[in-house]
């Protein structure tokens, strides 16, 4: 009894995500669309509960056994509190923008909350899991509430059609993921994270590294890590704006965050196995992402395309398999967040007159001219994506070449960092479209206090005024990377 009651006092955030997703969807079902803004402000007010909950672990630098829940299923760690904290913040700032946007459409259905909800709620489990098993529950609830806000914009052909593209081949990762784990299981004989990195130190059978690879690529389709990126663009172009805001954001973190666990926790007895696995990934995708971007018209296809470049430099950080590494690697998904949700929040104020969204990167032509306190706002925040300094764009790239280095990977950091100067020319592209080019004048559309305040923080958090507590930043993040290492 004492057991089940501790592993309870862990799991209040996703209790509280549980209970309060179900109720809202009764009083969703019972009151109607009428009740979707009452829903979305309760789910605001939930997600804010959580962090407050979960920030004390964080700070505190929890770890070791006394954060683990269930007999090893689930461990309440500063790692997965990092992690979280960043998840509710980038989802509570999708469903603060989510009702305008619909609201132009008639569209905003009291479930998108709680769908976002849900999603979340698998998201701390991914975060959280140190079991196949519990890995797998959490990815699949995160995945099935994620299909359906994708195709969420029912009058939009492309939002049906990222719907079933997303569905497919996210059931195609969810095939080669479980093929993986059932390998893994097979040749090691358990599911549990540290029982894997015990029975894999030493010599680690064919089988065995069949089954890594699997695993490993099953979840790179859930980063965007190249090859497993195709689907990105089309799916961040189709799906609603405050969906692939979502998308690019908090699914993105815990995505990122379960890889680093699984390759730390379970497959750590043998880095060097998964490492070239990581490193072929993160170039690929920093190449791709930053070739693929150079052409697009399409401003929410190039934002997809920076997300699977901004993923080659995640995974750099976790290729050199140190503390140091994951916490650069921290850092970086903190920073990321940020400029992708100030981005996403430009694009969702690009509307016409009449209040029709606009996604042509033509459309921004002399934006300086017409609206310039937008135009400065995006231009910081892509010269942050662009890595330049002082914005803090470039001190979360530096801390992860950095990281890499002391690592003993000083060809993967310089192939990076060309990669990152590759990259660079688009979003350096933009700006002179909004500074130098002839007023294209179609943004006219008016945005409310919200975008405005989302706006504001996440150009004053890329801003160089964030160094000031950067020292601070990096000890919580150095304290959570280390949560995972206690098993290596």
């Amino acid at each position: 009894m004492t057991d089940l009651t501790a592993s309870l006092s862990l799991i209040v955030p996703e209790i509280l995500l549980s209970m309060s997703g179900l109720v809202l969807l009764l009083v969703a079902g019972w009151a109607g669309d009428k009740a979707s803004r009452l829903v979305t402000i309760l789910a605001c007010i939930v997600l804010a509960a959580c962090f407050v909950i979960t920030a004390p672990s964080v700070c505190g630098g929890a770890m070791g056994a006394g954060t683990m829940a269930f007999g090893g299923l689930f461990s309440a760690d500063a790692f997965a509190g990092f992690a979280k904290l960043i998840i509710y913040a980038a989802s509570g700032a999708v469903l603060v923008v989510a009702p305008a946007f619909f609201g132009r459409y008639n569209l905003m259905r009291a479930e998108f909350p709680v769908l976002v909800l849900f999603a979340v709620l698998g998201m701390s489990v991914m975060v959280s899991a140190t079991d196949l098993m519990t890995l797998y529950i959490g990815l699949e609830l995160n995945s099935l509430s994620s299909y359906v806000l994708a195709s969420f914009l029912k009058t939009d052909e492309r939002s049906s059609e990222a719907g079933l593209k997303y569905f497919v081949l996210g059931a195609l990762a969810s095939g080669i993921l479980l093929f993986g784990i059932s390998l893994v299981y097979g040749f090691t004989g358990t599911t549990t994270f540290s029982g894997i990195h015990a029975a894999l130190a030493g010599h680690m059978a064919m089988g065995a590294l069949f089954g890594v690879t699997f695993a490993l690529a099953g979840l790179a389709f859930k980063i965007s890590a190249v090859p497993f990126h195709m689907w990105t663009p089309d799916v961040y172009e189709g799906a609603p704006t405050p969906v692939t805001t979502f998308f690019a954001s908090a699914p993105k973190v815990a995505a990122v965050a379960l890889v680093a666990r699984l390759a730390v926790e379970a497959f750590g007895s043998q880095s060097e196995a998964w490492r070239q696995i990581v490193i072929f990934a993160a170039l690929a995708s920093i190449l791709v992402g930053a070739v693929g971007a150079i052409g697009q018209a399409n401003i929410k296809r190039l934002l997809a395309y920076s997300a699977i470049n901004n993923v080659g430099f995640l995974l750099v950080g976790l290729a050199a398999a140190t503390p140091e590494g994951v916490g650069s690697m921290l850092l970086y998904l903190a920073v990321y967040v940020a400029m992708t949700v100030g981005s996403f929040v430009v694009v969702l104020m690009m509307r016409d007159a009449e209040g029709r969204q606009l996604e042509a990167i033509a459309d921004l032509s002399g934006l300086s001219h017409t609206r310039p306190a937008l135009a400065f706002c995006f231009m910081w925040l892509l010269f942050s994506l662009a890595g330049i300094p002082p914005l803090m764009g470039f001190w979360a790239k530096l801390v992860v070449f950095q990281a890499a280095v002391n690592a003993g990977l000083f060809v993967v950091a310089v192939l990076a960092v060309v990669g990152s100067v590759i990259g660079a020319f688009y979003y350096i592209k933009i700006v002179k479209v909004m500074y130098f080019d002839a007023p294209a004048d179609t943004i006219r559309g008016r945005s409310d206090w919200a975008h405005w305040a989302l706006l504001i923080v996440s150009t004053v958090a890329i801003s160089p005024l964030p160094y000031l507590v950067t020292g601070w930043l990096t000890g919580i993040a150095d304290k959570a990377a280390a949560a995972l290492f206690l098993v290596a």
